[in-house]
């Protein structure tokens, strides 16, 4: 099995022990992130009722000015689209889904974007 594919069973293993313990609540949605190598794609899933309340990416139309899909700019911009659109419909908390990923970099950026954006974390 090659490097790159060692990584990504590694990430898939990390992400089914990360799901035992992070769940989405009506009241509190899971705001799941998945990284690809040039974008960035984020969803709230309520689990119980096994629906996806909203998803966002960098490919966004509302991102165009942060072009670089790929870049903690874009990933920033992203988190700040999420706490507006997720305020909008009256959700104030949520539970980070990292999906296996460190929390540095386009990910970490993003949850501190959404932070600051004014949802609970």
């Amino acid at each position: 099995m090659g490097k790159t594919a060692q990584r990504v069973l590694g990430r898939r293993a990390r992400h089914l022990r990360l799901r035992k313990k992070v769940v989405g609540l009506p009241a509190r949605p899971r705001l799941a992130v998945f990284r690809s190598h040039q974008h960035l794609y984020a969803q709230l899933i309520d689990d119980m009722a096994g629906k996806t309340l909203h998803g966002w990416s960098t490919k966004d139309a509302r991102l165009k000015a942060l072009n670089r899909g790929s870049t903690v700019e874009a990933a920033k911009g992203l988190g700040a689209l999420i706490a507006q659109d997720a305020t909008k419909q009256g959700i104030t908390r949520v539970a980070f889904d990292r999906g296996g990923y460190l929390f540095h970099g386009r990910v970490k950026a993003l949850a501190d974007a959404v932070r600051s954006g004014g949802l609970a974390v």
